[in-house]
C-alpha cells in the first residue's frame, strides 16, 4: 500500500479544495474548465506522452470528485456540464467506486523477474525447487520463463541473494476478495457485486485510476443555501487534526455546520449493547460473536462466508446510532457522516439517517477552502461526552476493549483481533466461518475486524500519517472522561 505523502493524493486534494473554493464564490460552473490548465501549464512536465493526455485525465478525476462514475464518461460533455449536474443532484448515486481507464497504466500480469543481482551460483536453488522447470541460465543469469511460470513464488523463496522479485498489480495485490480483474484491454475493472468498499485498491495505485466519488459538493450547496446541516464526525477524524477537544467542533462551525455531534457518543451506545449482546449469546450456546462496526467487513461475510452471518453482532454501528439520534432531535437537518471510510460511504447510502457522507480529505479541503485553521479555533465544548474507549473505536482493538470494559465477566471474553482484510484476515474468517457452522470451539469467542491495518485511523481516505494519526487519537481519548 502506497504511503499517504504521493503525488497522486496531492493532485487529488488540489482538485478538492479548487472545487470548494470556486463553488463557494459561486463561480463553479463558469470556471471549472479551465482548471486542467491551470493544474496543468503548457510548458510543465508531463506525467504521460503529453500534457494534453494529462489534462484529459485530469478532467475525468474532476468528474469524480464531482460525484460522477467514470464509466459513464460522455467526452462531448464540458466539465461546466457536470457541475451543474452535481449541484442539481437531489442524492449520490453508487457504487462510491470509479476506475478511470484512461489513468490506468494497463500493468503486466503480475509475474516474478530475475534481477541483475543474480550470480548464476553453483547451487541453483531456484532451478532446482521450481516445481515447473521454468528456469534456465542464459548469459550468466537465471532466466525465467513467463510462459510456464505458475507464480508460485518458490524460487524468489530460495534464492540466497535476493535476486528474484515479485512485480505485482498493485490494486489487484491489494484486493482482499479478487474484486478487480483486467478486461481485454488490459485495463482494470471491479465488479461491484464482489466489491467490498474497503477502499484498499484506491491507496494502491500509483496511478490514482481507482477513485472514490467525492459528495463535497453537495454538502456544500446544502450550506450555501442555508439548509441546517449537521456535522456527525467520527473520532479517526478528530485524529487528524492536532487540536485540542472543542477545536474541531468549532472548524465545523466556521465551515457553515449548523451543529456537530461526535459519532463516539454513538460509539458509547454501541458497545454497551454489543457487551449486553455477547453475554446473552453466550449464555444461549453461542461458539462465538464478532464486531459488526465495520461495514467492509459485514460486507465481506455477507458475500464470502455466509456461514458466519448468524454470529455477526446485531448491533449498530456507531453512525447508525448518532445519525438516529441527530435526526430524533433535528428531523428536517442534512446529517453528514465525517470519516476516512470508503465502506462508510455504502453504509449512509443504505440508512435513512445518513444523508452524505464526507472523507477526511473533502472536510480538510473545505476548511483549506474556508481559511480555518482548526489549531487556532476557540474550543466549543459540548455538554455530553462519551468515554475514551468510545473514542478509542477509530484503532484496532479498540470496540472489543470497549466491549470488555462493560461485561459483568470480563474474565469470560477470549479476544480475537483481525487487523485488516487482507487475503490473510479473509482466510481467518473463513476458519471462524467453518467452526460456528460445525459448532466447533474456537480460539476466541468474540471476533474483532477491521478492514484497515490499524484501524479506521489508516482508512482509504485519511489526511493524516497514521503513525501521527495514532498519537492525536491516544491525547483526543485521554480527554475524555
Amino acid at each position: 500500500m502506497l504511503n499517504i505523502n504521493n503525488k497522486a493524493t496531492e493532485i487529488k486534494r488540489e482538485i478538492l479544495i479548487h472545487i470548494a473554493r470556486y463553488q463557494l464564490e459561486g463561480i463553479l460552473e463558469k470556471k471549472l474548465y479551465a482548471l486542467p490548465r491551470k493544474m496543468l501549464p503548457l510548458h510543465g512536465t508531463p506525467f504521460r506522452c503529453c500534457v494534453h493526455h494529462d489534462r484529459e485525465i485530469l478532467s475525468q478525476r474532476i468528474i469524480a470528485r464531482l460525484g460522477h462514475s467514470i464509466e459513464d464518461y460522455d467526452e462531448e460533455k464540458q466539465l461546466s456540464d457536470y457541475a451543474a449536474e452535481a449541484l442539481k443532484r437531489e442524492k449520490p448515486t453508487g457504487p462510491m467506486l470509479t476506475v478511470i481507464d484512461e489513468a490506468c497504466n494497463a500493468c503486466i500480469r503480475a509475474c516474478y523477474m530475475v534481477t541483475s543481482a543474480c550470480q548464476a551460483c553453483i547451487a541453483r536453488p531456484c532451478m532446482t525447487n521450481c516445481p515447473k522447470k521454468s528456469i534456465h541460465i542464459q548469459k550468466g543469469r537465471a532466466l525465467i520463463d513467463d510462459a510456464q511460470c505458475i507464480n508460485c513464488g518458490i524460487c524468489q523463496k530460495n534464492c540466497p541473494f535476493h535476486a528474484i522479485i515479485k512485480i505485482p498489480v498493485p490494486c489487484e495485490e491489494a484486493c482482499p476478495v479478487n474484486a478487480i480483474t483486467k478486461d481485454e484491454d488490459g485495463k482494470e475493472t471491479i465488479d461491484y457485486n464482489k466489491c467490498i468498499f474497503c477502499g484498499a485498491c484506491i491507496r494502491s495505485c500509483p496511478f490514482g485510476a481507482m477513485v472514490d466519488k467525492g459528495q463535497l459538493v453537495d454538502v456544500i450547496r446544502h450550506i450555501i443555501e442555508g439548509k441546517k446541516v449537521v456535522a456527525l464526525y467520527a473520532p479517526a477524524i478528530a485524529a487528524q487534526f492536532r487540536a485540542a477537544p472543542g477545536q474541531l467542533d468549532a472548524a465545523f462551525i466556521r465551515a457553515g455546520f449548523h451543529q456537530t455531534f461526535e459519532v463516539a457518543l454513538g460509539a458509547d451506545i454501541t458497545a454497551a449493547k454489543e457487551a449486553l449482546e455477547f453475554e446473552e449469546r453466550m449464555e444461549q450456546g453461542d461458539i462465538l460473536m464478532t464486531t459488526s462496526c465495520c461495514p467492509a467487513y459485514v460486507r465481506a461475510i455477507e458475500i464470502y462466508v455466509p456461514e458466519l452471518l448468524p454470529f455477526i453482532s446485531e448491533t449498530r454501528s456507531p453512525m447508525h446510532y448518532s445519525a438516529e439520534r441527530v435526526k430524533e432531535a433535528f428531523p428536517d437537518c442534512i446529517s453528514v457522516f465525517v470519516g476516512p471510510c470508503l465502506a462508510k460511504r455504502k453504509e449512509g447510502f443504505d440508512d435513512p439517517n445518513v444523508d452524505y457522507v464526507l472523507s477526511a480529505e473533502e472536510i480538510g479541503a473545505l476548511f483549506v477552502a474556508r481559511e480555518i485553521d482548526v489549531a487556532a479555533c476557540e474550543p466549543v465544548l459540548s455538554q455530553n461526552q462519551p468515554t475514551s474507549s468510545a473514542r478509542y473505536f477509530a484503532r484496532s482493538g479498540g470496540v472489543a476493549q470497549a466491549v470488555q470494559s462493560r461485561l459483568t465477566h470480563p474474565e469470560k471474553l477470549k479476544v480475537r483481533v483481525i487487523n485488516g482484510l487482507d487475503k490473510a484476515g479473509m482466510k481467518a474468517l473463513k476458519s471462524y466461518g467453518r467452526a460456528a457452522s460445525e459448532n466447533k470451539e474456537a480460539d476466541a469467542n468474540l471476533v474483532e475486524v477491521m478492514a484497515c491495518a490499524g484501524g479506521c485511523i489508516n482508512g482509504p481516505l485519511v489526511l493524516t500519517n497514521p503513525k501521527t494519526a495514532g498519537s492525536q487519537l491516544q491525547k483526543y481519548a485521554e480527554s475524555s472522561s
